[in-house]
């Protein structure tokens, strides 16, 4: 793709790459500007916001001085981008990455390396933390570094190239030919702290290249789509918080479900509601070591009363992720507002009981044992659903309208008990199993009589009205009904007539939803692989392998994707790389091959 060094559009969320070290990550650009970076953790301050605005909120560049065409990859069993630049005068790579961190530092390396010929070659770094508002005050180090200071924040960029000042902007010039290597290293610490120490970038790169391959190495992934698996996966375990094992949806916040539009919201945390999900993609996949981690996650954020159960933590399990505005952010092609945390924390949903529930019992039977303490905590979720589970809520989706009832919601208000049953069979577990039982048949005997329009037989989101509901294809999987039932088929073809777009999923139809916000959005891509599941359970394996291949298509070029796909634009939409969407990929994988299949993990009886 030809590339204008001059160029001032804002790249789409299909140009992006991602580096990262386990505890941040970077959004990198097919013209070599890292646009995204919040520094220390996934949910801090960004330094680099010009994803959300334009680059005089921050940004840094490094790429050819003229105009060039540009390709990347990352190198095979990593996360290591390189882009590679071709001019007039020869070719130049730009190797990014991120080095796992040993200390309270982190580091982005960025390398220059000619090719062939001789390349002018020019770096702009636009530092701007506080999502871009704040221009900290730099100064230069004894040993030639630069120093940036901000409040609690320091930034120092280490390379032996000549840099100079202008306009609160550091720039350099240089040429670069075949066969020389320029570092350029930008450290993070806590402004309280001593300054990052030196180190050489290529015993840092080969370190990186040996972390990730080595971890590689543990997948038992086979089979066709082994190596799209693989990515997937270390896409990830990119996006794992690596001290606390927790997941983020995205390393990003507010870009758009809607172009243009208010549907823009902060994924920096972890979603209860992806759990059980991400927990058979983990272990199916031969990491027990991060399942392991991501129980202990939710093990920690969910103690206390089930009362006060969240949809969504902090990746360190905090609970106030108070929701803001950063006004002076433009947002993503205009898409405002831009939102910092996310006011759903506070809402009310029914299917985060049953997720959990699930998840503790999917790792049991995996062979995770989670402590004794955790039944107690179980007990008191099942008491919980017990006296809610009748009573509306915002739903899976996070709707900012009115409560209702949700069909998907009851669904999931049975599996808790449900799971909670099967548990106590399976593992000599002590609870009032017959009144678990009592209180199951109840709540499916509701669901079937107020969810399901038998005139068009099919569930239907909510009671009482007609709008479908993507979340309804996974009746099947988690169990409420066989594959084969009549109820289940004819949900499938009823989502597949009224909820495709251009051969994909949306979530539900926002023109017949009040869900707070003006109606409009693109199709969702974990949905569309659940659609894929879903054909899988009923014999339609022909349907579902041609919908997995046509979602393979609509990565980028790197193997990533986003929360949503715009099918009219051709593009995606949302979060990115969004952590459903991959899950998605990496289960639905699954779910095609002979074993490991999520579908009947989740459906089994036992």
């Amino acid at each position: 793709m030809a590339e204008d060094a001059a160029k001032s559009a804002r790249s789409q969320i299909a140009d992006y790459g991602l580096i990262g070290d386990c505890e941040t990550a970077a959004l990198v650009d097919r013209n070599g500007s890292i646009d995204w970076l919040c520094w220390p953790r996934f949910d801090s301050d960004a330094c680099f916001a010009a994803l959300l605005g334009d680059e005089s909120n921050g940004a840094w560049k490094i790429a050819p001085a003229g105009e060039f065409t540009a390709s990347r990859k990352y190198r095979d069993g990593t996360l290591i981008l390189e882009t590679v630049f071709e001019t007039a005068e020869g070719v130049v790579a730009l190797i990014d990455f991120m080095p796992p961190r040993g200390d309270d530092s982190s580091h982005i390396v960025r390398i220059v390396e000619g090719r062939r010929g001789r390349v002018s070659m020019r770096m702009e770094m636009i530092l701007r933390f506080g999502y871009g508002l704040t221009i900290p005050w730099v100064s230069r180090l004894d040993d030639g570094a630069l120093r940036a200071v901000a409040g609690p924040s320091m930034a120092v960029l280490r390379t032996p190239v000549h840099t100079k000042g202008e306009h609160m902007r550091t720039f350099a010039e240089f040429d670069i030919a075949e066969g020389e290597q320029l570092p350029f290293v930008l450290s993070h610490s806590a402004s309280h702290l001593a300054v990052p120490e030196p180190f050489d970038a290529n015993e840092a790169l080969t370190a990186t290249e040996a972390f990730w391959r080595d971890w590689l190495a543990k997948s038992r992934v086979e089979g066709e789509h082994a190596g799209v698996v693989q990515r997937s996966l270390i896409t990830l375990k990119a996006m794992t918080y690596a001290p606390t094992g927790g997941l983020v949806a995205a390393p990003t916040t507010s870009l758009p479900e809607q172009f243009g539009g208010e549907r823009n919201w902060d994924y920096r945390f972890c979603w209860i509601r992806d759990s059980t999900l991400t927990l058979l993609s983990m272990m199916n996949s031969g990491y027990y070591e991060e399942a392991s981690e991501w129980l202990g996650w939710l093990q920690r954020a969910v103690a206390g009363d089930p009362a006060d159960m969240q949809i969504m933590y902090g990746i360190g399990g905090e609970r106030r992720l108070t929701e803001w505005t950063a006004d002076w952010l433009p947002g993503h092609e205009h898409s405002a507002p831009v939102r910092v945390g996310n006011a759903a924390h506070e809402q009310f949903q029914l299917d985060v009981y049953g997720e959990l529930m699930d998840t503790f019992h999917q790792a049991r039977r995996g062979g995770l044992h989670p402590p004794p303490s955790v039944w107690d905590v179980q007990l008191a979720l099942v008491d919980h659903v017990a006296k809610v589970w009748n009573e509306p809520d915002e739903g899976i989706w996070e709707i900012r309208g009115p409560r209702r009832r949700f069909t998907y919601s009851r669904v999931m208000a049975w599996v808790a008990v449900d799971r909670a049953i099967k548990s106590a069979e399976m593992f000599d577990l002590e609870g009032p199993v017959e009144d678990w039982r009592t209180l199951c048949d109840q709540i499916r005997a509701d669901v079937i009589a107020n969810g399901f329009d038998a005139s068009r037989n099919t569930f239907v989101q909510a009671y009482g009205e007609t709008a479908l509901d993507a979340s309804l294809l996974l009746i099947g999987q988690v169990g409420f009904l066989e594959a084969n039932d009549p109820c289940f088929i004819g949900t499938v073809e009823a989502i597949e007539k009224e909820l495709l777009v251009g051969g994909f999923v949306q979530r539900y139809p926002t023109e017949k939803t009040d869900d707070g916000l003006p109606p409009g959005e693109g199709v969702f891509l974990a949905c569309s692989f659940w659609l894929a599941d879903a054909y899988a359970m009923i014999g339609r394996d022909e349907d579902a392998r041609n919908l997995f291949r046509r979602l393979l298509a609509l990565r980028n070029d790197l193997g990533l994707l986003a929360e949503e796909y715009d099918p009219i634009a051709k593009r995606f939409a949302g979060n990115f790389p969004q952590a459903f969407s991959h899950i998605g990929l990496v289960n639905t994988a699954a779910n095609l091959t002979p074993s490991h299949k999520p579908n009947d993990q989740r459906s089994a009886k036992g």
